[in-house]
């Protein structure tokens, strides 16, 4: 489907809508970021919340006409929602810079905000890993609540795994939510070890336990629900990498928090 270009200012057969902030983080993310912020284009702002990039993220955010807003580290879900915080508009987009929003998707934000059936919107995305945009198992649908009246809705407080807190039923949009992961699977099993370490402490702080059962069984079920039952099979070598790499993380996650608690005798 061809893009649907909104222009405030000149393009009188659009139809009406409500102001829409895109908002992201960053971290020297200058490899991803042009590509994004131009998906982009049809947004009212721009808004990018950065901590110290040291790359060519400023100049890409400059070029591309975003705000930057630089602000040291929270975690993944108190920096997202202090970007949401610094928004001009009570309408935000909120998409990591790693992400890009498909012309199908950007026409059904608009039609949306032209008629708002909920204050809170998700979307489908679409995983790319290894070389392939995966179509089963986690990485497809991969449902994500993205758009949303801050009003209404808000980023959990995690430091990891962080998601959008509501309490009303929200709307379904058409079009892809495009992820392109790492082709890179030593940086890819990188990120993903700093992640589990991460809900690891999460959990550990909110006093969640862990045994051997959990332990060896979490990576079980994830595997059987997402590649057996949700056909991740049918994406093939990289479907198989990628269901197997998030059963470890289950694993690890847990191996983890055991770990914390034995160094705390708990």
């Amino acid at each position: 489907m061809a893009a649907i270009v909104w222009d405030k200012d000149k393009n009188l057969s659009a139809p009406p809508r409500a102001p829409l902030s895109a908002v992201l983080i960053t971290r020297n993310a200058a490899a991803v970021l042009d590509s994004c912020l131009e998906s982009l284009a049809f947004a009212d702002e721009m808004l990018i919340v950065d901590s110290a990039s040291s790359d060519g993220t400023l100049e890409i955010a400059a070029r591309r006409g975003a705000r930057v807003v630089q602000k040291e580290w929270l975690g993944f879900g108190r920096q997202k929602q202090f970007a949401v915080d610094q928004a001009k508009n009570d309408w935000v987009l909120c998409i990591d810079a790693d992400e890009r929003v498909s012309a199908e998707l950007a026409a059904s934000i608009g039609k949306a905000l032209a008629a708002p059936v909920s204050p809170v919107y998700r979307m489908p995305r679409r995983n790319r890993f290894l070389g392939r945009w995966l179509s089963h198992g986690e990485g497809y649908p991969d449902w994500s609540p993205r758009l949303f009246n801050r009003m209404n809705a808000r980023w959990s407080d995690d430091l990891v795994h962080e998601k959008v807190l509501y309490a009303v039923t929200p709307g379904t949009l058409e079009g892809d939510l495009m992820h392109d992961s790492s082709d890179d699977l030593a940086a890819y099993l990188d990120r993903q070890n700093r992640y589990t370490t991460l809900a690891a402490r999460q959990a550990y702080e909110l006093g969640r336990g862990s045994g051997v059962l959990r332990l060896l069984f979490s990576p079980v079920v994830r595997f059987f629900k997402f590649y057996v039952l949700r056909l991740g099979f049918l994406d093939g070598v990289p479907g198989l990498l990628h269901i197997s790499i998030g059963c470890m993380n289950s694993y690890m996650k847990y191996a983890k928090l055991m770990e914390l608690r034995k160094a705390d005798g708990r």
